[in-house]
């Protein structure tokens, strides 16, 4: 991920004042246009969805709030014939991130030009396997061309896997194939979503086939991922995360707490605000700055930490990686791989993923 060094500057500058939060994930659309199995997005799509005005207002509170990261994500975003506009003024504040599915990049790929990082999720090097996931014959071809015709471009794209049962004892391999020619991947854990009453969106869905039952595959993978690191600059999942993942999978114990509206908050396309997406919506983001310091919400924060019912992986990042002293840990590990490059001149570094 390469970041101008103004906005490097700029982005270290709000970390020092910001009230806790540092990630926020907008899920700017519900539509899709894959059926993927392991989702639930396809299956109950809603076409409300907020005006690109409106998103860039909500995009200011953000700011306010000290939000340093912005994740778009959907549904597809890029279904979205505003999705340009709403880059673009984001990505002069935030680190700014978009997933798309391999289908749309190439043809929105000018509004792609000013994100920091683009994910194109692909789940396997075997084309059969990938679009049997996703649902959608030739979405593997799509996928790979979009890569690499980004990349050609000069746009920061990476690959974004999710990680299951269906695919574990791909994963190195697929690694080794995509940092051998200078793409990055960014990885995805395979969850589902638990019931929760009144949760704001509904993302995963039980999969029995994707389920991990092979646990000390998933630790063997964490293991050689983090040598692989020491080599190579293009693994973008931290030490502290593979530690925690690792963890789990060998004893069933968490090593952090859920750090839900404290260090990161989610956004649904109806501008709703929840600690994550399966939990209720607890603001608008236009109210967020009303009832950020709220008693309620120190209340949900400390509920939240307790909660034991999820292992999604971006969850799991946000939560080992704690306040200000957590982007400090994040600059560390990704400084030492070699993942945050300077276009410019000198002032201190922020933030990279």
């Amino acid at each position: 991920m390469i970041l101008s060094s103004s906005k490097v500057w700029s982005l270290f500058k709000r970390s020092l004042k910001s009230k806790r939060t540092y990630h926020a994930q907008w899920m700017v659309t519900r539509r899709c246009n894959y059926r993927c199995r392991g989702c639930s997005v396809w299956t109950d799509q809603d076409s409300s969805e907020l005006s690109a005005e409106e998103i860039k207002r909500g995009l200011e509170i953000l700011r306010d709030l000290g939000v340093l990261e912005i994740v778009f994500s959907g549904g597809n975003p890029l279904v979205r014939e505003d999705i340009g506009e709403v880059l673009e003024y984001a990505s002069r504040h935030f680190v700014t991130t978009i997933y798309d599915n391999g289908s749309m990049a190439v043809e929105r790929i000018d509004d792609l030009r000013n994100v920091d990082f683009v994910a194109i999720s692909i789940d396997t090097l075997d084309e059969k396997k990938n679009d049997y996931l996703k649902g959608v014959k030739g979405s593997w071809r799509r996928a790979m061309d979009a890569v690499f015709k980004l990349k050609e471009e000069g746009i920061h794209v990476g690959v974004s896997p999710t990680i299951s049962q269906f695919n574990i004892h791909e994963i190195i391999d697929f690694t080794r194939y995509f940092i051998e020619r200078e793409v990055p991947v960014w990885y995805c854990l395979y969850w589902y979503d638990y019931p929760f009453k009144d949760g704001m969106f509904s993302i995963g869905k039980k999969v029995d086939e994707y389920m991990i039952t092979d646990r000390k595959a998933l630790a063997d993978v964490c293991s050689t991922l983090k040598r692989m690191k020491r080599e190579n600059g293009f693994i973008y999942i931290t030490d502290k995360t593979l530690d925690a993942v690792r963890h789990l999978a060998l004893t069933g114990e968490r090593t952090w707490k859920c750090k839900a509206l404290r260090n990161f908050l989610v956004v649904d396309h109806r501008g709703r605000v929840a600690g994550c997406h399966s939990r209720e919506p607890v603001a608008s983001i236009f109210d967020l700055p009303e009832v950020w310091d709220s008693p309620r919400f120190d209340e949900l924060r400390r509920r939240y930490s307790e909660c034991t019912n999820c292992a999604y992986l971006c969850y799991i990042f946000y939560s080992v990686h704690v306040g200000f002293s957590g982007i400090i840990e994040i600059l560390r590990d990704q400084w030492k791989n070699a993942n945050l490059l300077i276009r410019e001149a000198n002032p201190p570094a922020a933030m990279s993923r």
